[in-house]
């Protein structure tokens, strides 16, 4: 698994994020370190973000966040002061969204490429184009299978279904959809269909928040591979119950 570390100038701000962080995504959380302020203040200490890279030695790597450009650069230090050799990424992305991002694509086994990528685009699931007109929603159908032996093709199988939650797609619902089409051998996408955004893909915190997701929005699951039925009968089951939160 992919561990972090999280490198701030102010400790109680390091640990708020990955508090937060840590609410997002249920069940096994990657081993997280914090190596923040310096000597009781603010700052950034070199050789204390050294300890904790060593501290996740047994990694299959690490992604490093930062706050401030100097973070960055003391981080660029401890990467010569450091004892272990697992390969470590400095992300440039934003510390709370970027963290929060990354640390749910780890708790489902993303490699460090995913990883450091969900970090970089976490500021994706904020943006909102408003002048994309919206599509009628369909009505919801239930999983399909396609005839299989055609030329060329996966084995694959799609459904859509209304979001029923109050709040439609936010952090922790995101979370509970990533954590679920994580544990399927497919490659799951989600469109949502009422605003004519995606597909994206399932097992990303950025890219299903970036759908927009609101009550009453139809949204559509693809799948291929091997556990294509059943991996979109799951996501269709988990969103028509409310993602938790009914």
């Amino acid at each position: 698994m992919i561990g972090l570390v999280i490198v701030s100038h102010s400790e109680p701000l390091a640990q708020a994020t990955v508090d937060l962080a840590r609410q997002m995504a249920q069940g096994e959380h990657p081993p997280i370190r914090i190596a923040a302020g310096a000597e009781g203040g603010f700052g950034t200490d070199a050789a204390a973000i050294a300890a904790a890279l060593d501290e996740l030695a047994d990694t299959d790597g690490v992604l490093v966040m930062t706050d401030l450009g100097s973070a960055a650069l003391s981080t660029d230090l401890a990467l010569d002061l450091r004892e272990s050799t697992q390969p470590v990424r400095i992300s440039d992305g934003p510390l709370v969204e970027g963290t929060t991002a990354a640390l749910v694509r780890a708790a489902t086994g993303g490699t460090l490429d995913e990883v450091a990528a969900e970090a970089a685009n976490a500021l994706a699931a904020k943006r909102r184009d408003e002048d994309e007109p919206a599509a009628a929603p369909p009505e919801p159908e239930a999983p399909t299978a396609p005839d299989e032996a055609a030329a060329g093709s996966q084995p694959e199988a799609s459904a859509e279904v209304e979001l029923i939650n109050p709040l439609g797609i936010h952090s922790r619902p995101a979370a509970v959809l990533a954590r679920t089409a994580a544990g399927y051998d497919a490659d799951i996408r989600i469109s949502n269909v009422t605003e004519g955004r995606g597909p994206v893909n399932a097992a990303s915190l950025v890219g299903l928040l970036s759908l927009a997701g609101a009550k009453g929005h139809v949204l559509r699951i693809e799948a291929t591979g091997p556990d294509h039925l059943v991996a979109v009968e799951e996501l269709r089951r988990t969103i028509a119950d409310g993602l938790g939160e009914v």
